[in-house]
Order: C-alpha cells, then sequence, then structure tokens
C-alpha cells in the first residue's frame, strides 16, 4: 500500500440524516435538507485510503452544524450550532417546534462533542503535520445580506488570514501564508482562469479550523469548492472532482517536502 499523506481530512457538512431525536418536528423535506448541506463532499473528500486521517458525520448541518461555536444558539445566534432557519429564511422546524434546551444539550452531547473530541484525538495521533477542513459552496451567495447575489470563486481556501494567505493585523492565521498558497498554486493548475482561486474569499475558514489550531498548533486550511464544478454535470461529476483534490495534495505534498516548511 503506498504511504499515506500525514493529513488529517475533515468533512463536517457533507451529511443529509435528520436525527430520530428531531425527525417529526424538522419542516424541510429531504430535498431541502441536502441543498442546505454540503452534499456530496463525502465522496469528493473521501480520501480515507491516502491520508492519515479521515473524519466526517452522516448528520445534516441544518440540525447539527459542526462548523460553529457550542454556544452559538437561538435566539440570538440564528444560524449557530442549531439554526431556526436556512440561509434563505426558510423555517427548520415546524411552527412550535424548535427544540428546547433540554434537547439541544443532547444533541450536542450525542453529534457535536464526540466529533471535536475525535478531532483532538487524530490530532495528538503523533502522524498528522496538516488539517483540512472541507466544504462546498453555492455558486452565488444566498440571502439578502452583505455580498447576497455575488458570484463565487471555483475554490476558496481559507486560513484565518488575508487575500493573500498572510496574517491579517490582531489576528491568527491558521496556516502560514507559505504553506496556503502552495496549496492555492495546486489549484490553479487545475484552474488557471483568473479569480477561479481565491484566498479567504468569501470564506477565512470556521469553527472548526481556528479552534482546533488554536488548541493543537497543527496548521489548518478550510477549503471549499464551489457546486458548480459538479452540480451542473449529468454524472455528479463527484469521482472527477476526488481524482483532483488527490492530485492537489500529491503536488501539494511534494512540494512542501521539497521546501521542508511541514514537519
Amino acid at each position: 500500500m503506498p504511504q499515506k499523506y500525514p493529513f488529517l481530512v475533515s468533512v463536517p457538512h457533507g451529511g443529509v440524516d435528520v436525527p430520530e431525536e428531531v425527525s417529526d418536528a424538522v419542516s424541510l423535506d429531504q430535498d431541502a435538507i441536502s441543498y442546505f448541506s454540503d452534499p456530496g463532499t463525502r465522496k469528493i473528500f473521501g480520501l480515507s485510503d491516502c491520508v492519515c486521517a479521515y473524519i466526517d458525520t452522516p448528520i445534516s448541518r441544518m440540525i447539527v452544524d459542526l462548523n460553529r461555536p457550542p454556544y452559538h444558539l437561538p435566539p440570538k445566534r440564528w444560524d449557530g450550532v442549531v439554526k431556526t432557519m436556512t440561509s434563505t429564511g426558510i423555517p427548520v422546524y415546524k411552527d412550535g417546534h424548535f427544540p428546547e434546551i433540554t434537547l439541544i444539550h443532547r444533541l450536542l452531547l450525542r453529534y457535536y462533542f464526540p466529533y471535536h473530541a475525535m478531532l483532538d484525538r487524530l490530532l495528538d495521533g503523533g502522524s498528522i503535520v496538516m488539517a483540512f477542513d472541507c466544504h462546498s459552496m453555492l455558486p452565488v451567495a444566498p440571502g439578502e445580506g452583505r455580498g447576497s447575489g455575488q458570484e463565487r470563486p471555483l475554490v476558496c481556501l481559507g486560513n484565518n488570514g488575508d487575500k493573500d494567505g498572510n496574517s491579517r493585523k490582531g489576528t491568527l492565521a491558521t496556516c502560514p501564508g507559505e504553506v496556503i498558497r502552495i496549496l492555492s498554486d495546486e489549484f490553479k493548475e487545475l484552474y488557471p482562469d483568473k479569480g477561479n482561486v481565491a484566498l479567504n474569499t468569501p470564506f477565512r475558514g470556521g469553527f472548526i479550523s481556528n479552534a482546533h489550531y488554536w488548541h493543537k498548533g497543527i496548521p489548518w486550511v478550510q477549503i471549499e469548492l464551489n457546486r458548480s464544478l459538479y452540480e451542473d454535470r449529468r454524472d455528479g461529476g463527484h469521482a472527477e472532482l476526488h481524482d483532483n483534490v488527490r492530485k492537489v495534495l500529491s503536488g501539494f505534498w511534494k512540494k512542501v517536502q521539497e521546501k521542508e516548511l511541514l514537519e
């Protein structure tokens, strides 16, 4: 068996299942649950055969969002760890059926905290030098807020830095600028047109990459792939995109080894 890359791959939004605890309370049908999750990402980033650590979840982010802080709760946070509505304003739960706080606690204990505990264990294993939190994004920003209606790049890489991958004043980048730029260059080999690959625009990275970098000091990058790369295709495009991601990681690992950037 070929040697595995010393990477951790996390796919927190690829699940489309609704837990039985709230199945009768949810107002969204299965198509909507899938649409507002990251459909296909478990196939695209399913790289357990070539990376040292891989983790995903079958549970939809519309029920428990693993990429949010556990204290981001309604009514103050409608788009937190437990959501009241979708990004387009559709209620997640039937009127009068939003989970009570005791049920929210049970959902977090069963689905949220075990995922993050497993991330910590995988990072503590001693074989990981780089971690990726992997997502998909809609081609156009949804909703009515800031940035809504704007077209998005084909690839967005986030390290909580600026548009060049460097640290912003007063913040901590989750990955060195030189390292994320090498990853960006590998994606640009696949999508060379100007603007196809962006750093920290529109996403700088979420709770997973930031929190676990702060905990462990192992570099993290959040990867966002535009759904237009696969959803517009009759065959789904998952297999080709999966192979492309493998090529990117292979080229990336070769270059960072040559420059002795990750140890």
